[in-house]
């Protein structure tokens, strides 16, 4: 049976915000952690690094705090099944360390799946090609029902950089709000500096840069918004990847930020 690898939970109807969770899950299925060459511990340690671990929870949290319940988007599915969040095709930049919208290399470079494009197809036509149309899909309602949509880009980062990434050297803050020169309007990253400031400092496009638009709607519909939440994992994770006080916090300050987009 075909496990289907997003789920969407219903907002308030006048809410145009969504919060999109690319990569909380580490669900794996069965018939493709076969292709994966790690072992069981080395493939732990991989999601351990790879995941933005309780970011779902996050998102969960603040939808449960805003006064108008946001609309989300959230994949079940690690991201070393497929990355929505990458390009599928040349113009994705980390196609060169092996990290596209299928994964060929580790977090550390190692080999993570063998080469073979009959399997990164099926990949793409089973998983991320559904994922990417439910989500334009989800826009295109929201947009057809209020004119415009906000995207929140619900993201977190490990403190240190892993070996296999090609932005090196780069701060790393609590919060780096990610911005797109077309689908980010300077109110929109205002309201976000605004309600992050609770978390700490913040920086843009650093160590990450630009934020998730449905392919279908990118650089065409400057009315869909959108902003990139990537927040460093110790201001709410422990070393050991267990929730602290911070987590509140941050969940409060997403919170704030859907409320400051829904009364713009």
């Amino acid at each position: 049976m075909l496990l289907q690898n997003f789920e969407i939970i219903t907002g308030d109807p006048n809410s145009k915000v969504i919060l999109h969770v690319p990569h909380s899950a580490t669900f794996i299925p069965e018939e493709i952690r076969v292709d994966i060459l790690l072992s069981d511990q080395e493939l732990k340690a991989e999601l351990d690094e790879m995941t933005d671990t309780f970011t779902e929870a996050i998102a969960l949290k603040a939808a449960e705090l805003s006064g108008s319940k946001p609309w989300l988007f959230i994949n079940n599915f690690s991201r070393l099944v497929i990355d929505p969040e990458r390009f599928p095709d040349d113009r994705e930049a980390m196609n060169a360390v092996g990290m596209g919208a299928v994964y060929q290399k580790t977090s550390i470079g190692t080999q993570l799946r063998n080469p073979n494009p009959t399997l990164e197809n099926h990949l793409l036509d089973t998983y991320f090609h559904p994922y990417s149309k439910s989500l334009s899909d989800l826009v295109a309602q929201r947009f057809a029902v209020l004119g415009e949509v906000t995207l929140v880009d619900v993201h977190s980062y490990r403190v240190n950089q892993h070996p296999n990434a090609i932005n090196h050297g780069q701060v790393r803050p609590p919060i780096c709000i990610g911005a797109d020169s077309f689908h980010t309007p300077e109110w929109l990253v205002e309201a976000a500096q605004s309600a992050f400031s609770i978390i700490g400092e913040n920086c843009i496009n650093q160590p990450f840069a630009g934020t998730y638009v449905p392919l279908s709607f990118y650089e065409k519909e400057p009315k869909i918004t959108s902003v990139m939440m990537e927040t460093r994992a110790d201001t709410f994770l422990t070393d050991d990847l267990a929730a602290h006080d911070g987590f509140e916090t941050v969940a409060k300050a997403l919170s704030q930020l859907v409320e400051l987009i829904q009364l713009r």
